[in-house]
């Protein structure tokens, strides 16, 4: 659990954000190998890195008063569905990068991946702005993604820049999106 929220558990409309757990870890490897093209991953997850990833790097975040990752499992029900959270934190400038990742069947549908990437992008929010009172969300995603940067605008992540040409997928150079969100839009929207 950790130990820099006042909280462990998070809900929102049927979903909930619980730190990440062990047992959703190797699903996770999976839908991560299945969806390498839209994620910074170069190479498929084994079981024993994921492992050791889950044991070195997660389990030390969660004893740690200002940890640079803080991953939750993403359940729909009880189900474990994605997961994400924030990463790249930064405690000084109380800010934090937004990851996000779904059961590979979730992102063909989309209603369904509007839906839960919506209530995710809202569990952060009130994570982030309320929970640890941070000022500042942003994202990166690639520009082969419009369902996913259309749902980020929808939720009030404005784009600030554009990379371009800054990752080779499949073979062709395609554009980085950066969208932010302040804490200040979350106060004028209330």
């Amino acid at each position: 659990m950790y130990r820099c929220l006042s909280k462990q558990s998070w809900k929102y409309e049927g979903y909930t954000i619980v730190p990440l757990r062990h047992q959703d870890i190797q699903s996770i490897r999976q839908w991560r190998n299945e969806q390498m093209d839209v994620l910074r991953q170069n190479r498929e997850l084994t079981e024993e890195g994921q492992e050791r990833y889950y044991r070195e790097t997660v389990t030390a975040s969660f004893e740690a008063e200002q940890p640079r990752i803080i991953l939750f499992s993403y359940l729909s029900g009880n189900r474990c569905i994605g997961y994400g959270g924030l990463t790249n934190v930064d405690w000084d400038s109380r800010r934090a990068e937004i990851s996000f990742l779904v059961e590979t069947s979730r992102t063909t549908d989309e209603f369904l991946y509007k839906e839960d990437f919506a209530a995710f992008l809202r569990l952060m929010k009130d994570l982030s702005f309320q929970g640890l009172q941070f000022n500042r969300l942003f994202t990166e995603t690639f520009d082969i993604r419009p369902g996913h940067i259309g749902i980020l605008e929808s939720e009030g992540f404005r784009l600030e820049g554009r990379m371009r040409q800054h990752v080779r997928i499949q073979g062709r150079f395609v554009d980085s999106l950066i969208h932010g969100y302040l804490k200040e839009y979350e106060d004028a929207r209330k």
